[in-house]
């Protein structure tokens, strides 16, 4: 069984999520939605490292059965894809429960199953995903296998563990080497000391994967005024309230225009093809977390429109951008761009963002938004100011 995308008007036409795409999207919904939820309230530190493992778990999920719709195009299984969907579903389910402990078997079976389904699925195709190691490479699985015999602090560490193994794989493992042989059509994948049966590189169509992470951080700036306009309709409505509103919308749409119309595959101000996709997708998880964090930031300060904000809330809010601009000041440098024309893109409202974190203890709601949206207005401006014989984007 298979789904189709839309028909093209020909070959050459560039390919748009399917309707099956879309509709896996919806756990994509769900999952921000819960994963932010952890951070209410001015998240401890402990609470913070969760939050990290858990959104890296779930965004790792949804990439992996999203190259895979990516690559197989038309070919798709409908039934794996659905059912990766539910496993998705599971893990967002059981978000709130894990950090009491209650869920946190459940979150990593389903995780388990998720990753293991998307890895039969490349198998049964004898394929390998020459952008994207670890669709063949299941070291980080492991500790996630040996966690179901764990509780607690030692259960989250080998969360960690696996999640950082597959990060250290994205980056750091080249495609030339004998893990992937990218460049060969027929090379061997090996597995311990002996070659397996020879499996064909596949790879991915990069404008319908740049869509596709470009929908996923459009829903997460979703959460942000979903965030923003639930809390606003439970406080009482007065000026100050009319402040904190504008200035998150105006916050929400500045990501959105340096994410989505001045970024590439939802990272700010990357360059289309500035980095090869094993580099992007890691990129486009660290933006997307930040965001969600800053949503929930959002959706705290509505309640502190009289009185100043808590540190941890403040901090929160600061902290997620901080960590934007600096993945915006990277991708920056990265497109062609000269370190000092990078650093005056994103240094003055990285400076910004952690001098108000320091500093605005006393601060209200309203100031401390318009303090971050005047940040994130500087890389916008100055990008409008670039010099017409720029370079052009370097290729990896």
């Amino acid at each position: 069984m298979t789904d189709s995308a839309p028909p093209a008007e020909n070959e050459q036409s560039e390919r748009h999520a399917s309707w099956l795409e879309l509709f896996f999207d919806l756990t994509a919904v769900a999952g921000v939605a819960q994963l932010a939820h952890l951070l209410h309230g001015g998240p401890a530190w402990a609470d913070l490292g969760l939050y990290a493992v858990m959104f890296l778990a779930f965004w790792t999920g949804w990439m992996l059965f999203t190259v895979y719709g990516n690559v197989t195009g038309d070919q798709v299984r409908v039934w794996r894809v659905l059912a990766g969907m539910f496993g998705l579903a599971v893990m967002a389910a059981a978000v709130h429960g894990v950090r009491e402990g209650e869920q946190a078997a459940a979150f990593a079976l389903a995780y388990i199953l998720v990753r293991s389904l998307a890895g039969k699925a490349w198998e049964r195709r004898r394929e390998y995903v020459a952008d994207l190691p670890i669709t063949r490479l299941g070291l980080g699985l492991t500790p996630w296998v040996v966690s179901m015999w764990f509780d607690g602090t030692a259960r989250y560490a080998l969360w960690a563990l696996g999640l950082a193994i597959d990060l250290v794989v994205m980056f750091a493992v080249s495609t030339k080497s004998p893990a992937g042989r990218a460049a060969d059509e027929d090379a061997a994948v090996w597995t311990g000391h002996r070659p397996t049966r020879k499996l064909r590189a596949a790879h991915t169509d990069a404008p319908h994967l740049g869509e596709r992470l470009g929908l996923f951080v459009l829903i997460v700036l979703g959460e942000g005024i979903a965030q923003t306009v639930s809390e606003a309709s439970e406080v009482e409505w007065d000026s100050a309230l009319y402040a904190v509103g504008t200035g998150a919308f105006l916050l929400l749409i500045l990501l959105w225009s340096l994410s989505l119309r001045h970024g590439s595959d939802g990272v700010p101000l990357l360059a289309p093809g500035a980095v090869p996709v094993r580099l992007a997708l890691p990129l486009h998880c660290f933006v997307a977390g930040s965001v969600a964090a800053l949503a929930a930031a959002l959706g705290d300060s509505v309640a502190y429109t009289d009185t100043a904000v808590p540190e941890r809330v403040r901090w929160l809010m600061c902290g997620s951008l901080a960590v934007y601009l600096v993945i915006a000041g990277a991708a920056v440098a990265r497109s062609g761009r000269s370190a000092p024309w990078a650093l005056l893109l994103t240094g003055p409202p990285l400076a910004l963002a952690l001098t108000v974190g320091l500093t605005a203890r006393e601060a209200r709601a309203g100031h401390l938004v318009w303090l971050l949206v005047l940040a994130l207005w500087w890389p916008l401006v100055w990008r409008l100011r670039r010099p017409s014989g720029a370079p052009a984007p370097v290729s990896p």
